[in-house]
């Protein structure tokens, strides 16, 4: 009779599951996928661009084609206007949803939506328009934002 020699052996599986208890993960080990409400509150533009931005702009800002077309950041001259970057967080544009808050949104939807408030927004809007080849110096405040709110008058 020919037996096989089964590469599997128990006694392995219980020395790398004894090594793993030995060396617990860390808190610092774990990087949430999605952020709460709280935390991207306090986060910086770079943490909020990689947690809401880069899945579709992708890491290094060039945008992507496929099942979608999500636009390059990166060099993007549209983003000398201050107010176009914020006005699109905002508003959404094509398939780009909006990052406003939404009362109006209902069941999965309202559960779904990230919602940017105006100092993250601009966190993001700074950090966006300072790298990735972009060199805009021009700071984008909290209030620019809440002044470009839909609903708000804004001055030209």
């Amino acid at each position: 009779m020919n037996r096989t020699t089964n590469p599997f052996r128990p006694g392995v599986l219980l020395a790398v599951l004894a090594l793993c208890a030995l060396h617990p993960a860390r808190a610092s080990d774990h990087i949430p996928a999605v952020l709460s409400p709280q935390q991207l509150s306090r986060a910086s533009g770079a943490v909020i661009y990689r947690h809401v931005c880069q899945a579709c702009h992708m890491p290094d800002a060039r945008g992507a084609t496929g099942a979608g077309r999500f636009p390059s950041l990166a060099g993007d001259p549209r983003l000398a206007s201050s107010r176009f970057m914020v006005s699109v967080l905002l508003m959404g544009r094509s398939d780009m949803p909006s990052f406003r808050p939404r009362p109006d949104l209902k069941g999965f939807e309202a559960k779904t939506h990230v919602t940017l408030g105006n100092a993250e927004i601009a966190r993001v809007v700074n950090y966006v328009r300072s790298h990735f080849g972009n060199h805009y110096e021009d700071r984008v405040t909290p209030a620019d934002v809440a002044a470009l709110q839909p609903g708000k008058e804004s001055t030209p």
